[in-house]
């Protein structure tokens, strides 16, 4: 399994809202569209890469 960047504690708090957006959503059914915040949390753990990848 890859190695996740370190996160920032807004990061976190980020993930972890879209985490629980993300499960509020499949409790409405299987065919419910997650990949708007699955994009999201991409782009946040990508930015958190390439910023450990500067330091």
């Amino acid at each position: 399994m890859a190695q996740e960047p370190p996160l920032t504690a807004a990061e976190k708090a980020k993930v972890t809202l879209l985490t629980a957006r993300m499960c509020k959503r499949s409790l409405a059914g299987e065919d419910v569209d997650l990949s708007d915040l699955q994009r999201k949390v991409e782009r946040i753990l990508d930015t958190a890469a390439k910023r450990a990848e500067s330091q």
